[in-house]
This record gives C-alpha cells, sequence and structure tokens, in this order.
C-alpha cells in the first residue's frame, strides 16, 4: 500500500467532498458531514430509488464516477475496494481517498484507543475488551466493524476508552494506529477485495506498522501470523491459550465455549494490561468483570437441547478456521457439523483432514452449494487415513441436514451449524441463517 493520506473529519468543513457508498458507515459519514455543515456528493454502486436527507444519489456507472472526479475528498465506505481502478484513477488525479475511521484516528486521542482485527475472533475478543473494562469501572465504547462507527454523532465521544474492530477493508483507511492493536488470527479471506491472499495478510496487518503503532498483541498459536512476524510491527507480544501466567480461572466467568475463545479471554486481558488497567494482573477483579457476558449470536453460541441433543449456532464461521476451531471445542463428543454453503473456491482439504483425524464419532452433513466439493476432499482424506469414525452425507437444504443431524446425534451428542462458508445464495446473511437453524432446531421433535 502506497502512502495513505493524513485528513482528519475537521479538515472537511469546507471542502468538496465525495461519498461513495451509503450503507451502515455511509449513513454515519453523512451524518458527520452534514453535523458539521457540509453537503457532500453522494454516490452509490447501485443506489436506492430517491433521495437520502434531500441529497440526490448518483449512480457510480451512471455520472457518480466523473462527480467524484470532481471533488477535492473522497471518503468511501469499507465495501469499496482500494484496488478497484476508480480509486486508481482519483489517486492519479490528485484526489485523496479515505474512510471514515482513518479520518478519525488523525484527531482523537489514540493513548485510549485499541484497535482489534483478525480474521476471526476480533468481534469476541472486542465484545469480552469492553465487558471487561466495563466491569472494571472504565467507559467504554466498542465501535466499528461491530457496532457504530466511533465517531458518528449519534453515538457520543464520553468515554475512556475506544475498542474498535477494524476489518481488513477498514484497516487500509488508516494512515496512524493507536499504540496498542490486537490480532486475534489469520488465515485467507476476502480475496474478492484484496485480490489474493499475500495482499489481504499485508491489508489486515497493516495497522500494526502505521505511525504510532507500537505494541502488538497477537494469537500465539496461528502459524501464518508466526511467519508474518515482519508485518507485526515494532513490539510483539504472543498470547497463547497456554501461555505461562495469563491462564486462570476467571475465564471460566465468562461461559464460552472453545480453546480459541479462552485465546480471545486471554488476548482481552493482555490489551486491558497494555492500556495500563490495574486490574487486569487481579484474578478477583477480573471473575467479578467477567460475570454476565454473553456469546455474540452466531457465534459458537448454544441456542437449545431438544431430547438431550445440544444445538450450537457457529453461522459466523465463513471458512475453514473457525469451524476447526468449532469442532475443538467438542473433542470429545458425538457431532453432527453442518457445513457448506456459498462457494468461494477456498481449500476445504485442512478441514477434511481435521474431520477425518477426530476419534469422537462424527457425521457431516454438507449443503449446498461447496458442500459436494467437501464432500469430494473427505473422500480424498479418508482414503489416505481408513477406519475413521466419520459418515458424510449430502443434504439438500439446512432444515432436512438439522433434523438428520439430530436423529443422529441423539441421545447425548451435539448438532453444530459451522458451515466454514458464506450464506449469500441461499439465505440474506449469517443471521438469517442462523434463524433457519433456530426454527429447524424448534421443529425437532
Amino acid at each position: 500500500m502506497s502512502t495513505r493520506p493524513r485528513v482528519s473529519w475537521s479538515e472537511l468543513r469546507t471542502a468538496r467532498v465525495g461519498l461513495w457508498g451509503l450503507g451502515v458507515e455511509g449513513a454515519a459519514n453523512l451524518r458527520r458531514l452534514r453535523a458539521m455543515g457540509n453537503v457532500p456528493v453522494l454516490v452509490d454502486d447501485d443506489p436506492v430509488p430517491g433521495d437520502l436527507d434531500g441529497l440526490e444519489i448518483l449512480a457510480t456507472g451512471l455520472g457518480g464516477r466523473e462527480a467524484l472526479e470532481g471533488c477535492e475528498v473522497v471518503v468511501k465506505t469499507p465495501g469499496v475496494s482500494r484496488y478497484r481502478p476508480e480509486v486508481a484513477r482519483l489517486t492519479e488525479r490528485g484526489i485523496p481517498v479515505v474512510g471514515g475511521l482513518g479520518l478519525w484516528m488523525q484527531e482523537v486521542d489514540l493513548n485510549r484507543v485499541v484497535c482489534i482485527t483478525g480474521t476471526k475472533g476480533k468481534s469476541t475478543t472486542a465484545a469480552l475488551t469492553g465487558h471487561l473494562l466495563a466491569g472494571l469501572g472504565r467507559r467504554c465504547l466498542v465501535a466499528g466493524n461491530i457496532g457504530r462507527p466511533p465517531y458518528d454523532p449519534e453515538v457520543g465521544g464520553d468515554v475512556d476508552y475506544w475498542v474498535v474492530e477494524t476489518s481488513s477493508f477498514q484497516a487500509t483507511d488508516l494512515a496512524s494506529s493507536p499504540p496498542v492493536v490486537a490480532v486475534t488470527s489469520l488465515s485467507p479471506d476476502h480475496l474478492d477485495w484484496h485480490g489474493d491472499a499475500e495482499t489481504y495478510y499485508r491489508d489486515k496487518l497493516s495497522a500494526c506498522t502505521q505511525p504510532g503503532a507500537l505494541l502488538t498483541i497477537a494469537d500465539g498459536d496461528n502459524e501464518l501470523l508466526g511467519s508474518r512476524r515482519g508485518l507485526l510491527g515494532p513490539e510483539v507480544r504472543w498470547v497463547g491459550a497456554h501461555a505461562p501466567g495469563l491462564d486462570g480461572s476467571w475465564v471460566d466467568h465468562l461461559g464460552l465455549l472453545g480453546t480459541h475463545n479462552r485465546r480471545n479471554a486471554l488476548i482481552a486481558r493482555a490489551i486491558l494490561e497494555a492500556l495500563g488497567i490495574e486490574e487486569a494482573a487481579d484474578e478477583a477483579a477480573l471473575a467479578g468483570a467477567a460475570e454476565g457476558f454473553e456469546a455474540l449470536d452466531s457465534r459458537l453460541r448454544a441456542i437449545g437441547t431438544v431430547g438431550g441433543v445440544t444445538f450450537v449456532d457457529d453461522s459466523l464461521s465463513t471458512n475453514v478456521l473457525p469451524t476447526l476451531a468449532a469442532l475443538e471445542a467438542f473433542a470429545d463428543r458425538r457431532v453432527s457439523l453442518l457445513v457448506g454453503g456459498f462457494d468461494r473456491g477456498i481449500d476445504y482439504a485442512p478441514l477434511a483432514e481435521a474431520l477425518v483425524a477426530r476419534d469422537a464419532a462424527t457425521l457431516v452433513l454438507t449443503l449446498p452449494a461447496s458442500g459436494r466439493r467437501i464432500h469430494k476432499a473427505i473422500n480424498a482424506a479418508l482414503a489416505a487415513l481408513p477406519g475413521s469414525h466419520l459418515e458424510v452425507a449430502d443434504c439438500d437444504d439446512l432444515g432436512a441436514a438439522t433434523e438428520k443431524g439430530y436423529r443422529w446425534a441423539r441421545p447425548d451428542g451435539v448438532v453444530l451449524l459451522s458451515p466454514a462458508a458464506p450464506s449469500f445464495g441461499q439465505f440474506t446473511n449469517y443471521t438469517h441463517r442462523s434463524a433457519a437453524f433456530a426454527e429447524a432446531m424448534a421443529s425437532c421433535p
């Protein structure tokens, strides 16, 4: 990534600004500019008919591109890839292309900010960090990818700390970073936005090396992160699930499933220590602060029990890494795994190898559209390791898979929805997929 524009929100007060993208963050961008008295040009790739706040919305391909080229600054939403040719053209014309989070970072007290990123685990770790801070008496706003943009006028800023979940898309908008950055995991993802895996890794980790970054707290159990130490900034504190001196019974008070979530909790504790929170060294204080934490929806969350069978929703699992972590959480239990969804062409061999190697009995129920490729990968792994306690069956839909998984898992097993694929195609989003799973559970006898 070339040198990033160092522009702040306050500098846009009298500038001719183009807003490109009008989703959740784009709406917050508009509110921020209107609160400053700025009337921007609105552009969206697929605009909803009509206007917004009395302003016309131009389609990118129908006059919007030209309108952006007439602006002094373009504020894009994270969904607009920095690698699109339109962005390159704007940059060549000397027009800074920035993001709302990067603008905010230029004028906030970064000593009171922590950025949390990672392929998976960043939402839970951000929520954990905010919960612990609040439990220890600090005013905290958990913002960014997990909630509202921290600069949204509707959010307010009367807090002690900002915990900002930062996506790989948002990371490319940062020209500076807070002293403390955390990375929860790393595996290939969002290749359509970034272009290839190595670019994704570089972009994802770029918050660790922007001006101001001093310490990266990183997942010490992730091999990809370990092999990319050069992208992690001047100092790294590695946190593993079994790191000496960090484990403690306080984590049990969170009620989370899985070794990976234990590591996420330890990363959250390390963040508090790096921020100078004295109580982070006190196991009893942490145990008290941990009470009342609720696991985030669609992230390895037990949603009910029917006839002795536990149903676990991990619908946000969109690649192999979280599904492996979910399986590890039930290493000793009989599991019906519901897997498959929108096919992005990712390599399912690591998942197949892990499934074949499981000691506990496992039924894999594959779903369209990637299910058949997953089945093929499992067959190849079975050929290399015969004698596995593994069965595989293809299903046409989530409802049928849930019912079949329940019947097989009785009397005391687990039905685990951890698809290792996005929900596009059959569902509106991962929450829609979660709702369908809950409905199917309710229909089980």
